[in-house]
């Protein structure tokens, strides 16, 4: 059952034992193909949640409600024949977040819309995040029992409509600490204190049970927190073994807990075994994955360049001009200065750039781009220009066949570029 898996890691760090789990946040379907292909060639579980943002019951950005993405995946695991018992999907921050700016009865209404919508077609892992601050509250953080009160009632909406109650999974709190935590990361990036996590995981309790469903409590499996790991275009904050060790001891009461870490893209294979070791036994990873297909999307427009010239696809200039044309999914986040936000476009690690592959010229660029170095080849020498990365098996003119006789394709790049992010997660969970 779908249960197993967040019970197991429970179990298992709760013994001393080494467990952990990626956790793959992305609606890009090559990613999500590549994310099935590396679990059933790995034998593991895998875990692909859906955002609030991403996916909910008025389309989010993908165009795609919850039953629509869960469709997509499931084809994708049937097609690999990945069992059904190996295959996770969650829904990530499901709360008020894409309705903000309503106020606070009408952002929640539609979140209890929305936890319906991911229940109802399936989704087995919920984590509810209330945290965010919707038209009508007071600035500054909410106050820790009104986001527990807010999740509770979140909470009642997935039992209610669950087919099975028993299958729900439940994570609580968000990775925002609480302003003034009592301790820091070494880039100055607040670890969640002690206090503030504990106070989480009673305040949830408690209002879970003033809310009708303490039963549910007993199927909370993580508190989201932060061990000190973050990125930005300008530092990536990576973590350090023990760095958040003194949250342990929140995890000691009778429902057995771990902790869930986002934003753990870009850390080192290291530092993700570091976390799984100090408890944060589920790793959160979305742009990173983008990020690698974009740059080798990119490096394979570089040799298309050097091989095409004026008959290229120009991809990379059809991207841009696809996010000039709608700026809303990155404007608010890049440089206000033109030259550092084209930069930023192109190469930040955020990648906002993620959100236009769907958009048709840019689809048909890459078709044209495959299609041109399908016809061509890739030369080895180019490869080995643009595509440095790639390990000595993929490399054409290795052990392998050439290149130039079409022994590397532009969908085993792109692919290599993917695998090579999930096999860090696998090597470190």
């Amino acid at each position: 059952m779908t249960e197993q898996l967040l019970d197991t890691l429970a179990v298992a760090q709760r013994t001393g034992r080494h467990a952990g789990v990626a956790s793959i946040c992305s609606a890009h379907p090559l990613v999500l193909d590549e994310t099935i292909r590396h679990g059933v060639d790995a034998g593991r579980t895998v875990l692909i949640e859906a955002t609030c943002n991403q996916v909910n019951q008025e389309g989010g950005y993908t165009g795609m409600q919850p039953a629509h993405f869960r469709r997509q995946v499931v084809g994708m695991a049937d097609k690999y024949g990945l069992p059904s018992d190996r295959l996770v999907l969650g829904g990530d921050h499901l709360g008020p977040n894409p309705w903000k700016h309503l106020p606070a009865q009408t952002a929640m209404a539609k979140s209890e819309e929305m936890v319906d919508s991911y229940v109802r077609a399936g989704y087995t892992k919920l984590h509810l995040d209330t945290s965010i601050r919707c038209a009508d509250d007071p600035p500054g953080a909410l106050a820790p029992s009104l986001v527990a009160e807010r999740a509770a009632q979140l909470a009642v909406v997935a039992e209610r409509v669950a087919s099975d109650v028993e299958t729900l999974r439940y994570v609580i709190g968000t990775e925002v600490p609480v302003p003034g935590g009592e301790s820091a990361g070494e880039h100055g990036i607040h670890v969640s204190a002690a206090a503030d996590v504990a106070e989480t995981i009673e305040v949830t309790q408690l209002a879970f049970a003033s809310a009708g469903v303490a039963a549910a409590w007993h199927r909370v499996r993580a508190v989201v927190a932060q061990p000190g790991v973050e990125f930005s275009d300008e530092e990536l904050y990576g973590y350090h073994a023990g760095q958040a060790a003194h949250l342990a001891p929140c995890l000691s009461g009778d429902v057995p807990l771990v902790f869930e870490a986002h934003s753990t893209d870009y850390q080192s294979g290291e530092a993700l075994r570091d976390l799984v070791a100090d408890h944060f036994a589920i790793l959160k990873v979305g742009p990173g994955l983008t990020f690698a297909y974009r740059e080798a999307v990119f490096g394979l427009s570089f040799i298309e360049d050097e091989l095409f010239a004026a008959g290229a696809s120009g991809i990379r200039s059809v991207l841009d001009k696809a996010m000039m044309a709608d700026p809303g999914y990155w404007q608010p986040f890049y440089p206000d200065d033109p030259a550092r936000a084209s930069y930023a476009r192109r190469y930040s690690r955020s990648d906002r750039s993620r959100y236009y592959w769907p958009v048709p010229a840019v689809q048909q660029a890459v078709l044209d781009m495959h299609a041109n170095l399908g016809r061509s080849g890739l030369p080895d020498e180019l490869v080995s220009q643009y595509l440095p990365w790639l390990s000595a098996h993929e490399v054409p003119g290795s052990a392998t066949s050439s290149a130039r006789a079409g022994g590397l394709s532009c969908d085993a790049v792109l692919r290599a570029a993917v695998r090579r992010v999930l096999g860090a997660y696998g090597s470190a969970v």
